[in-house]
């Protein structure tokens, strides 16, 4: 069983990649929360867990993060992908 983690900076278009990006900016949105991150991931077809009290080491503010359970036949940064994609559609 692979637990994918989804910190809210990997998809943040306001953050560079060193601070944590990890999707091309034009695939990230402004400001994502988990809430957005666990329903675009319901979306691509995986189950997901919230964890509200998680900081990402990064960052000062804690904004929590988003657990994908049983994501075995993909890779991160395809799921990261699909995620952003999914969460444009959702804020459009």
């Amino acid at each position: 069983m692979v637990e994918n983690v989804i910190w809210p900076a990997a998809l943040d278009a306001d953050l560079t990649r060193s601070e944590g990006r990890r999707v091309p900016r034009d695939l990230a949105v402004s400001q994502p929360t988990v809430d957005e991150i666990a329903k675009a991931v319901q979306q691509v077809g995986y189950d997901s867990v919230i964890e509200r009290d998680k900081r990402y080491p990064h960052e000062y503010e804690t904004r929590g993060r988003v657990l994908v359970k049983d994501a075995d036949d993909a890779t991160k940064s395809d799921l990261l992908g699909a995620v952003a994609a999914y969460m444009q559609a959702l804020r459009a």
